[in-house]
């Protein structure tokens, strides 16, 4: 008896292997950049190839066959030294969208069905140069709620990078437009305009908010964009993008919670088992890991990312979503397994805080960060398996790095009650940040989480007019994470120069200074 049902066990297992349907096909070395597998070009050997969950290799002809189900993207890991064919917005293609019946009916258009399974999807590389040391921009939140604010995002943004040569590729972290998805096509024009390939991240106001699983959430982000879970690689650097937005929130039925499902994260194990270990892995995703409250962020997801992280000694995570700037480190208290904490910058937005304050002289909303982060965005340098960061200001010099906030002019009688406010925008608690006043002695500054006062300066115009003041009122005001103050010592009548250094987390020097008349 037990040998009968064994073999009916088998017989079972092999026929459900056996009506298991495959995507089959070539990754290979499209020599000539026609977009087809021509008879002399050749097929490129241990290459990723991935349905979103299970990740292949390719043999030595390039060849991969994959299990599928009605509704998969088949993609390939881009490896380094190869390039990706990119279409008219400059969006790598790299992926094949298979959904045998389409997307579920919704007010946003997903997908139209695509029927049977082609016989071949083939995937074209083009090989290119890929030096190790290279720069990324990273934009935070374009999140741009009607053509107005694209508009603001293009003139206010993209048009103030002068130089768009000095990165390789970009990536947006999410919330690329705001709900109404009938703009990504539109966003994804304008991004294009930067000329580089452009990676996208999915965000909570990317989504399909008539889902009624999270699995068919981003329906319409992938007609516009392809999958929202994907990797590839740039010199020896290793990167995943990653959608963290659950929605329907599994525990309430209402609104999102953010973290992972099982098939996002075993596609994470199963992508990394291919990845050398000393790589530098780059994690993107919109939501940060850390929350205080775990009603926000899924702590168990977050725990399981990070065992399988564990083997990697060299790793990085970018997200956006707060519309604030700040450093989070990751040490074993919050499970992470090293003794060197793992790193997320959480980056500021490139619509700040929703395009909203008072206009600047090119019509253009200030929209300065409630934490006092002005609106810009990051340019990720890397350097083998090495990172550091700049964040850029839009419209300012790339020295702007400190604001400085105090009076200018100031009784000698009452100097001592002054104080003089720094906002370093990528610091952390712990950095050194000191002052000298005349060339005299460098002092430490006192580390405050505080409100930034220069906000709450902006904020206060819309809160005391006395007369209409018709641009969108600024958010209010949340904690800054990188805000030092010192209070003016006694000083003589005359003119006095203060000058402010901060050290960054890579040994960097900045430095600010402001002139104040004492009377």
């Amino acid at each position: 008896m037990k040998t009968f049902l064994a073999l009916a066990i088998s017989w079972a297992l092999a026929q459900s292997v056996q009506a298991q349907e495959l995507a089959k096909g070539k990754v290979y070395h499209d020599v000539n950049k026609n977009g087809k597998l021509d008879k002399k070009e050749k097929g490129i050997a241990a290459v990723s190839v991935s349905n979103g969950r299970e990740v292949v290799v390719t043999d030595k002809d390039g060849n991969y066959q994959l299990p599928i189900g009605k509704d998969n993207i088949i993609f390939v890991v881009k490896p380094a030294g190869y390039a990706v064919p990119l279409d008219e917005n400059n969006h790598p293609k790299f992926y094949y969208i298979h959904k045998a019946i389409g997307s579920p009916a919704s007010k946003y258009p997903g997908i139209s069905a695509t029927g049977d399974i082609p016989a071949a999807i083939d995937f074209a590389l083009y090989q290119q140069d890929e030096n190790p040391s290279f720069s990324a921009f990273v934009f935070g939140d374009p999140q741009a709620y009607t053509e107005e604010e694209l508009r603001f995002f293009k003139e206010g943004v993209i048009n103030e990078i002068s130089d768009k040569s000095i990165a390789k590729f970009g990536i947006s972290l999410g919330d690329l437009v705001g709900d109404d998805l009938s703009l990504q096509p539109k966003y994804k024009s304008v991004v294009s305009t930067m000329g580089l390939p452009w990676y996208n991240v999915m965000g909570n106001h990317d989504m399909n908010y008539d889902a009624t699983v999270d699995s068919l959430s981003d329906e319409s982000f992938e007609r516009t964009f392809g999958p929202n879970n994907y990797a590839f690689n740039y010199g020896n650097t290793h990167f995943i993008v990653l959608d963290d937005i659950i929605y329907p929130n599994p525990r309430t039925g209402k609104g999102y919670l953010g973290g992972f499902r099982k098939d996002q994260l075993d596609f994470v194990e199963n992508d990394l088992k291919q990845v050398d270990k000393n790589k530098l892995i780059v994690l993107a995703f919109h939501i940060p890991l850390y929350h205080e409250d775990s009603d926000v962020f899924r702590n168990e997801d977050r725990q399981r990312l990070f065992d399988i992280l564990a083997p990697f000694q060299h790793t990085l995570s970018l997200s956006a979503h707060t519309h604030f700037q700040r450093q989070y480190f990751y040490g074993q208290a919050d499970g992470w397994k090293q003794g060197k904490a793992h790193h997320e910058y959480n980056v500021g937005t490139t619509s700040g805080d929703w395009y909203s304050g008072e206009l600047n002289e090119k019509g253009i909303p200030v929209s300065t960060m409630r934490d006092g982060t002005p609106k810009g965005y990051a340019v990720l340098k890397i350097d083998g398996n090495q990172y550091s960061f700049d964040y850029k200001v839009v419209g300012k010099p790339e020295t702007y790095q400190i604001e400085l906030y105090g009076a200018s002019v100031v009784p000698q009688k009452y100097t001592k009650r002054y104080p003089i406010y720094a906002n370093f925008f990528i610091g952390k608690e712990g950095d050194k940040v000191s002052y000298r006043i005349n060339q005299g002695e460098w002092k430490n500054m006192r580390y405050v989480n505080e409100h930034d006062p220069a906000f709450l300066t902006s904020l206060a115009k819309y809160d005391t007019a006395n007369e209409l003041m018709a641009t969108r009122r600024p958010s209010n005001p949340e904690k800054s994470s990188h805000l030092w103050m010192m209070n003016l010592p006694k000083l003589k009548v005359g003119k006095h120069q203060i000058e402010i250094r901060a050290v960054d987390m890579f040994n960097r020097e900045h430095v600010a200074t402001k002139d104040i008349v004492v009377e």
